[in-house]
């Protein structure tokens, strides 16, 4: 494993301690919270800007990513769903539009495809991250901005379906 492989894993072993802040009854839990879920965020950037500085680009890296993404952003959305901070409608449309692209994208790779995220699944992710540390930390218009990430996730999963649609359906006669 590179280095990069293990800010990746990182990210996963950081969710469950931010989402231990989020329950455990203790003063400034918010800010524990926050603070985690921030420093496991800036792993996403990192270990790619390491990877590719590196050029240390591994398999385990292409596939534990988005994975580590969707852990980390799938745990704290659905722990502030069980908080009551986040309404269960914007926790499914978020959910539903990381698995159906996970899907896809395993779909693509299948066919020897390469599916790197584009500028709006990277401004999706962005939004959701700066939400859901506003929500942590009950920020004035964090569910504001947790609606600008949610049509941030529609955006992107239909552009990303846009993009890679041929990759999808049959081919044409």
């Amino acid at each position: 494993m590179r280095i990069a492989d293990y800010l990746t894993l990182s990210r996963i072993i950081l969710t469950p301690v931010c989402l231990f802040f989020l329950f455990f009854p203790m003063e400034h839990k918010e800010i524990y919270a926050a603070t985690i879920f921030i420093l496991a965020a800036l792993t996403d950037g990192l270990d790619g800007y390491v990877a590719r500085r590196r050029n240390e680009s591994t398999a385990f890296g292409k596939s534990f990513d988005p994975i580590a993404d969707k852990i980390l952003i799938g745990g704290a959305l659905y722990s502030l769903f069980m908080l009551d901070k986040v309404s269960g409608w914007v926790v499914a449309v978020i959910l539903a539009r990381e698995i159906l692209i996970t899907v896809l994208r395993a779909k693509a790779q299948k066919k020897g495809l390469s599916v790197a995220a584009g500028l709006w699944g990277k401004i999706k992710t962005f939004s959701q991250i700066i939400a859901i540390t506003m929500i942590i930390l009950s920020v004035p218009g964090a569910q504001i901005v947790l609606y600008i990430a949610v049509f941030f996730t529609a955006f992107s999963g239909l552009d990303y379906l846009w993009k890679w649609k041929r990759a999808f359906l049959p081919p044409q006669k």
